[in-house]
């Protein structure tokens, strides 16, 4: 099993990466199966399932399509001009891709909600149809949206609804399928699990390419991060919920400047700056999947705490940490899921909280076993935690609870730090019990809105 930091770290748009990215991606998909069949379609129609259906007007679904469709990517897309393509598509009732002859479209007809059961195989289902002038169906697609931007076809799902294995994966010098592998790996080599993925890593990227990725990868998280703190206002979707990490950010440095340290203020120091990410998600800024963008703030708030408490941080040590939180998403990823349609919030912040506490563990000096240590105590600790969003907006409870998951990982890897790596639990079975959970997990409390806090919401 080989899944790339890139493909864990996504660069991309707000507010969700499985209600956003993954069906912009999905609508790019469409669009090249058309070409490549050579398809001259006069009319598209896309029909949306289960969670997509939902919340996708809260998660921004509807924009998303459309913007996919007219041949926008979320790695690239500009919030300007996308804004200007949905005006027009919305007023000509009409879609012109670059290459392909426009396509009629009237979103009022043409974008289907369907809230009915869900499509079998996965809680995001989507599924696009192409027509001739004369209504004949030229071509009909199912996707789902699996979490974290990654986006499968129906055929690439086995029966039980999981990723069927990529037919040709890169054969890498330190192959792992889960974390007791990589432990075995890692004491057979001699070499710690951020050399084994850096190894991994460089069997598809040469060595410059890759550091060139990891700080891009950086940046763009520390760049939303600025802007989180250095923006206030009221974000959009019906909440009117006020942008709160400016106002603290001020209030704790101010107070950090006062106390002569910030010994006591560590964890509002960390919940504030994960916040300040999920704001800026929230308001559909460019941020970067982490494994998802509903927990996208836990790993850049660490990642800053990282270097501003810690005099020997450096640059190296952020791509070590990126590393070893991919290789730790991935076993999550390959054995369980990222997904909050498919096993509630345990699997979006809670994978963030391990990956966090796994990244913060390793460039702190922990070995191998003190690392998978730390990202197992951080999961067990969201075990069964549901995914209500209140209105399907990834708004309430979303943003603060990246700031609890970004506590925890720094709470899990000290504790891991103080002991030696053995522990009762292994990351193995954590994930898979977080998994178990996820499929016993009533439907209404996996991002449908439709249980927990989504329908207790008191009008005062």
């Amino acid at each position: 099993m080989f899944i790339s930091v890139f493909d864990i770290f996504k660069i991309g748009i707000g507010p969700s990466s499985s209600h956003t990215v993954g069906p912009m991606v999905a609508a790019g998909l469409f669009l090249k199966a058309l070409a490549a069949r050579t398809i001259a379609a006069d009319r598209i129609r896309t029909s949306l399932h289960g969670s997509l259906a939902f919340t996708g007007r809260g998660h921004g679904t509807d924009r998303a399509v459309l913007l996919g469709l007219a041949g926008y990517e979320p790695a690239t897309v500009n919030a300007i001009h996308a804004a200007t393509t949905l005006v027009d598509i919305d007023e000509r009732r009409r879609i012109e891709p670059p290459g392909f002859q426009p396509f009629h479209f009237d979103p009022n007809s043409d974008l289907i909600f369907d809230f009915g059961p869900p499509l079998p195989g996965h809680a995001n289902g989507m599924r696009f149809f192409a027509f001739d002038k004369d209504g004949a169906e030229l071509l009909q697609q199912t996707y789902f949206s699996i979490g974290g931007g990654f986006v499968v076809l129906e055929e690439d799902l086995d029966a039980a609804g999981q990723e069927m294995p990529l037919p040709a994966q890169p054969t890498v010098p330190y192959p792992f399928a889960s974390a007791d592998e990589m432990l075995a790996v890692g004491r057979a080599k001699g070499i710690s699990i951020a050399e084994m993925k850096r190894a991994n890593e460089t069997t598809i990227l040469d060595q410059a390419t890759l550091e060139q990725r990891l700080d891009l990868i950086w940046q763009v998280m520390a760049d939303s991060l600025c802007r989180g703190l250095a923006t206030g206002g009221i974000l959009a979707g019906g909440l009117k919920l006020q942008r709160r990490a400016k106002k603290l950010h001020e209030q704790v440095m101010a107070e950090i400047t006062a106390a002569g340290g910030p010994a006591l203020l560590l964890n509002e120091w960390l919940a504030l700056h994960a916040m300040a990410v999920n704001e800026e998600n929230a308001a559909g800024g460019r941020i970067v999947t982490a494994p998802t963008n509903g927990a996208a703030g836990v790993i850049p708030a660490v990642l800053q705490y990282y270097l501003t408490f810690y005099p020997r941080a450096s640059q190296k040590g952020v791509r070590t940490f990126l590393l070893v939180a991919a290789a730790i998403g991935g076993i999550i990823k390959h054995n369980g899921s990222i997904s909050g349609a498919e096993v509630g919030c345990q699997g979006e912040i809670g994978s963030a909280s391990a990956m966090a506490a796994a990244g913060l563990c390793a460039v702190l000096g922990g070995s191998n076993e003190q690392i998978e240590n730390s990202a197992e105590i951080a999961l067990e600790h969201h075990l069964g935690m549901t995914c209500d969003p209140v209105l399907g907006l990834v708004q309430v409870p979303c943003i603060e609870r990246n700031g609890f998951g970004a506590v925890k990982a720094v709470t899990a890897a000290k504790l891991a730090l103080r002991g030696d790596g053995s522990h009762y639990i292994s990351l193995d079975r954590c994930i898979k019990t977080m998994y178990q959970t996820g499929l016993d997990m009533h439907e209404k409390y996996k991002e449908t809105a439709q249980g927990g806090l989504a329908v207790n919401l008191v009008d005062c």
